[in-house]
């Protein structure tokens, strides 16, 4: 099993194409500071256009305490506005990087996940929590608003006026609720919460990893498009899987009555 240890995030192998990508300063409660950025965006950014072999990742935080209790406020202090909107530069490309990756992405929120830490997760395709997980964009409270995605991933995750509350008035949340809203996939025990995110990620690893892509795209794209678009552009993904390998590999395994062995070819 590979493990790379960057900067403040640990990169490592669990085979068959899944990797876990992990916060690694539980002294700080993984608060993103501008190496956390630059490593997010070295992790993810050349999975955007070519998979090496991943087939799925997950996020997650290292300790029982937090996933990430976001920006590094210790870091930001006496920034002038242009060194505040260079390091915010970075925080933008970590975070769009995670969202543009092609490959499923499955953040494991394991205690707190706020600010940036938890616009770090909604760039992720889901969210699995533990049950002790709590969430929140306290931004206004600090004289600034969510700048990583929150404003539009938290809308489209559980709707404008829901939104609107959340970031307007700054306050926490927990995880039975967040899951009533939609918002997280799961609420697991701290003790179920990684071994559950690895199953489903298996499951994921074990499928058509170029089918996989496409149809995580059709969904992604297709949202933001008007229906008839959103049809042709699904249609245009189903057609990159005909001429595949794995797909001659689906369907012999079907009728032979075995499992495929998928090779994203």
């Amino acid at each position: 099993m590979d493990s790379v240890v960057l900067r403040t995030m640990q990169w490592r192998d669990e085979g068959g194409g899944l990797w876990v990508a992990t916060f690694n300063r539980p002294q700080v409660m993984n608060a993103l500071d501008t190496h956390t950025s630059l490593d997010l965006r070295d992790i993810f950014a050349p999975l955007r256009f070519d998979s090496s072999g991943v087939r799925c990742v997950i996020l997650t935080g290292s300790g029982q305490r937090a996933f990430s209790a976001g920006g590094d406020l210790k870091e930001r202090q006496g920034m002038s506005s242009d060194q505040w909107r260079a390091q915010h530069a970075i925080i933008e490309e970590g975070a769009y990087a995670v969202m543009n990756c092609s490959v499923p992405v499955i953040a494991a929120v394991n205690g707190i996940a706020l600010g940036g830490g938890l616009e770090i997760a909604m760039c992720c395709d889901f969210i699995y929590a533990s049950r002790s997980a709590r969430f929140g964009l306290p931004e206004v409270t600090r004289g600034i608003i969510p700048g990583a995605g929150g404003t539009q991933t938290l809308a489209r995750a559980i709707g404008e006026r829901k939104a609107k509350e959340i970031i307007l008035s700054g306050r926490q949340f927990g995880s039975e609720e967040a899951y009533s809203w939609g918002l997280i996939n799961g609420v697991c025990d701290p003790d179920a919460l990684l071994p559950t995110v690895l199953q489903v990620a298996r499951d994921i690893c074990a499928n058509a990893p170029i089918a996989v892509r496409q149809a995580k795209k059709a969904i992604h794209q297709g949202l933001q498009l008007d229906m008839t678009s959103a049809l042709e552009f699904e249609v245009q993904a189903y057609e990159r899987t005909i001429a595949t390998e794995d797909r001659l590999e689906g369907i012999a395994a079907f009728n032979e009555r075995r499992k495929p062995n998928f090779k994203g070819r």
